[in-house]
């Protein structure tokens, strides 16, 4: 599961603004205005710890046809416990980036 980062108060997670400073961020919310900060430091959100990888996520667009292409990855931060089977698939097709879950289809589900 991905690092994700959520108005504690309203849930948004796209229009948040954030700045560092040394090991922690401070973050508002475009949404409702609400002001928190948190630890610079990547958590899992389902277990708390720090032990997470970095790792490059594949963006996949669908071109042509049934053609899908990967047009650029973004990282995210897999825990070695809650996301050990997704983990060992990137380290098993390594240095190629992990593949998303769910891929973009055609409308007939092809």
């Amino acid at each position: 599961m991905p690092l994700e980062v959520v108005c504690p108060a309203c849930g948004e997670s796209d229009d948040l603004r954030g700045t560092g400073d040394g090991d922690r961020i401070s973050l508002v919310c475009g949404r409702c205005g609400r002001e928190w900060e948190r630890s610079a430091r990547p958590r899992c959100s389902r277990c708390g710890t720090e032990d997470v990888e970095p790792v490059p996520l594949a963006i996949v667009e669908k071109g042509r046809g049934t053609q899908l292409s990967v047009v650029g990855t973004r990282t995210i931060h897999l825990c070695a416990s809650c996301d050990a089977e997704r983990l060992a698939r990137y380290h098993a097709n390594r240095p190629n980036p992990l593949m998303p879950d769910a891929l973009p289809t055609l409308p007939d589900g092809t």
